[in-house]
């Protein structure tokens, strides 16, 4: 099984969407008809895609993991009053 480069694997997405308005942008500017469909597409899936990711709800927070040392640890007496 191929292993994917951890390049790709952090970069990958961003790239992507680089180069698709990146497209967008250029065939906005110099093309006519098909072109206005590209551009349509190219600056869109990005704006729609940042859209999708900034209305999430954030996922929920996980507890640090323990460590053994915070596990040994002892812990402190309850006083009662």
């Amino acid at each position: 099984m191929k292993r994917t480069s951890p390049f790709i694997a952090l970069w990958g997405w961003p790239i992507a969407m680089g180069l698709l308005t990146t497209t967008g942008l250029i065939t906005a500017l110099v093309s006519d008809t098909w072109g206005d469909w590209w551009s349509w597409l190219g600056l869109g899936v990005p704006v729609a895609v940042m859209g999708w990711f900034s209305w999430r709800p954030p996922a929920a927070a996980s507890p640090p993991p323990q460590t053994p040392t915070d596990m040994a640890a002892p812990r402190p007496a309850s006083v009662e009053h």
